[in-house]
């Protein structure tokens, strides 16, 4: 039987806020307690260690290299990629404070460079979160997903074209709309070319409203959490991030997108690109809400995007995201299947390394299939037998044929918390228990939970024993009452991070180990104010539809200061052509059409009021350079402007945050 502590994983991007940091003070780290130590030792003979086809694999095709050991650099000379800060784990042991298998993984993840896939199909791997794919047409060559940055792309590119040729790109395919699939664009090609049919950008349905919408609504509460997930703000080594099991880390570099020129809208639909034939299969609601498959039949190549990798997925991911939808991703695999599984020779993904051989590809799509389907499947019927979220998750066991393959572990994704996701994705955040339906907010539920347990010193004295047991997860639970009721009692602090450390040695999903230890870190250090991500890019802003941008000015709306108050202004936009009325009432921002009667109008350019709002510069500013004109009553715009909130970044993960000012 495989252990539950070895199934727990999770995924970036993906998406949204996936920058790199770096660790401003080490951890004040312990050793792995003789409970971590024997959970490690156990998955060594609990999994098939002895298959190392994947360490085959993973070298397959290679031609060179990452250049410069690895390391990649932006324009002002600061490293935006190390390769080789991951390769501690080569050739070594797993020691005690990690997962044997999450150790695999790593070792697999970096091996990096420029590898051939198929004849015509060349990766380059581990420059990245994810990889960059060169497919050669006729004349040119077509980029599949560049990656997160610029910088990363455009290194990727010249390694490839050093060794196969100077050809021009002359088209690129994202896959998806997460952040590490197209962000790195800019490094790839010149938006000229895109404007001048040079270069076609070709892209899923939905793809630019999912990819603009998921960096900016909630992109500041995403992108925080990211830097937990992604490890972050840990140091690389054997006691800190091991990277995240779909990739190593994600690249600070600049992040960048131009919007597709060629949308495919149906199933079945068909391109041909410098003469291959793209044959596409729309996969919405999986991985992520705008993806696709597609098929080369020249070169019987496939790829299902990032549904069909060497990892269970997340169906949630712990950054906070929409809810996957498992049944659909099962059946996208299995429409997959039964479109090419007869043809493809090579399976290949946007992470990880390729599969090869009709046989496998089949038996592969299919193992990642079922691994979905059953998920699915048995959360369903464990919560038609009542059980709740968190039960039908302590209770998922995967069968051996699905959980001993070893792209079906959960790296990325984990089956615990993947089976919430189930259970949430069909029945919301309520098990039907009325005693959980109205809850105390945690400050409050854990002052009383101190109550009754004695006091802090109590609790601290009994917590003491479970630690001591080995009983981390109770531990934790315990403590985050104490914690949320005393913020400043440090001991309890040291005690919690003490336990989210062990818990975070003994995880085999990297995302997981990760928030354990950033948990650690920040209870023992408090919150280290690093390089601030930006995920409302200007790329990300100037691509939303005026729509989408006012919809994020009702988000940034302070609720509380703007009730009672009622404005109207009218807004025209000369470079977009466009007028439009904002209208503040019952506390809300709405859009539409210009009105009768506004207190203000304001003229300006869509790019410069892009810069008002972002905080770049102010209206008197715009006023004062020409470039905006308000006619009215403008002390009452600036009242609105005034009512927009900004966002602190380094908002408490770990421990209570003050209460909201109004």
């Amino acid at each position: 039987m495989i252990r539950r502590f070895s199934q727990v994983v999770m995924r970036p991007l993906v998406a949204v806020g996936i920058i790199a940091f770096s660790s401003a003070l080490a951890l004040a780290q312990n050793a792995a307690t003789n409970t971590t130590k024997n959970n490690n030792a156990a998955v060594k003979s609990e999994l098939p260690f002895s298959n190392t086809q994947d360490f085959e694999d993973v070298k397959k095709g290679f031609i060179a290299p990452l250049p410069d050991n690895g390391i990649i650099k932006n324009a002002k000379g600061q490293t935006v990629w190390d390769l080789g800060a991951y390769s501690f784990a080569q050739g070594k042991e797993a020691p005690d404070t990690v997962n044997p298998s999450l150790w695999r993984q790593l070792q697999l993840l970096s091996e990096g460079g420029l590898y051939e896939v198929t004849p015509r199909i060349y990766q380059v791997r581990s420059a990245d979160l994810s990889n960059i794919t060169f497919i050669e047409g006729d004349s040119g060559v077509i980029v599949m997903d560049p990656l997160i940055s610029a910088e990363t792309a455009k290194a990727s590119l010249d390694l490839y074209r050093k060794h196969r040729g100077n050809k021009p790109v002359v088209a690129v395919i994202y896959t998806h709309s997460h952040v590490d699939h197209y962000g790195g664009v800019r490094g790839v090609v010149d938006e000229k070319d895109v404007q001048s049919g040079k270069v076609k950008i070709i892209a899923p349905e939905g793809f630019l409203e999912e990819a603009v919408s998921e960096n900016v609504f909630a992109g500041n509460t995403m992108g925080r959490r990211a830097s937990y997930m992604y490890g972050n703000l840990l140091p690389k080594d054997p006691k800190g991030t091991l990277g995240t099991g779909l990739g190593l880390g994600t690249s600070p570099g600049t992040i960048t997108i131009i919007p597709p020129t060629d949308t495919i809208t149906k199933t079945g639909q068909q391109l041909k690109v410098d003469g291959l034939t793209f044959e596409f299969l729309l996969a919405p609601g999986t991985e992520a809400h705008a993806e696709m498959h597609f098929y080369i039949p020249e070169l019987k190549a496939v790829t299902a995007a990032e549904n069909a990798t060497h990892t269970l997925h997340n169906l949630y991911t712990l950054r906070g995201a929409k809810v996957r939808n498992a049944k659909a991703w099962a059946n996208y695999l299995n429409e997959t299947l039964q479109r090419w599984g007869d043809k493809a020779e090579v399976l290949y993904a946007p992470h990880h390394w390729p599969t090869w051989g009709n046989e496998k590809v089949v038996d592969h799509l299919k193992k990642q299939r079922d691994l979905y389907k059953y998920l699915n499947d048995q959360t369903l019927r464990m919560a038609n037998h009542g059980y709740n979220m968190v039960e039908a998750a302590e209770m998922m066991e995967l069968p051996a044929e699905l959980a001993q393959y070893w792209a079906n572990r959960g790296y990325y994704g984990s089956v615990n918390h993947d089976t919430r996701a189930v259970w949430n994705y069909y029945l919301g955040f309520f098990d039907g228990n009325p005693a959980r339906l109205y809850p105390l907010p945690p400050t409050e539920a854990g002052k009383k939970f101190v109550e009754y347990m004695g006091g802090a010193d109590s609790v601290l004295q009994k917590v003491q024993k479970d630690y001591d047991a080995g009983n981390y997860r109770w531990v934790a639970q315990v403590l985050d009452n104490l914690v949320s009721a005393q913020p400043n009692n440090q001991k309890a602090k040291n005690l919690l991070a003490d336990a989210l450390e062990q818990m975070g040695y003994q995880q085999e999903n990297g995302p997981w180990r990760n928030f354990f230890l950033s948990g650690a870190k920040e209870l023992r250090e408090g919150v280290k104010k690093l390089a601030m991500p930006v995920t409302a890019s200007p790329d990300t802003i100037a691509n939303m539809s005026i729509e989408m941008f006012f919809d994020y000015l009702g988000i940034r709306l302070n609720g509380p200061k703007a009730a009672g108050k009622k404005m109207a202004f009218n807004v025209s936009l000369p470079d977009i052509k466009g007028n439009y009325s904002l209208v503040v009432e019952n506390g809300v921002l709405n859009y539409g059409p210009p009105v009768d009667k506004p207190d203000a109008t304001v003229t300006i350019n869509r790019t410069s009021l892009d810069d008002v709002i972002m905080g770049t510069a102010g209206i008197d500013d715009k006023v004062k350079d020409g470039s905006a004109k308000l006619g009215g009553d403008g002390a009452k715009f600036k009242e609105f402007l005034g009512m927009l909130d900004t966002f602190d970044f380094w908002w408490n993960v770990s421990t209570p945050n003050p209460p909201p000012s109004e």
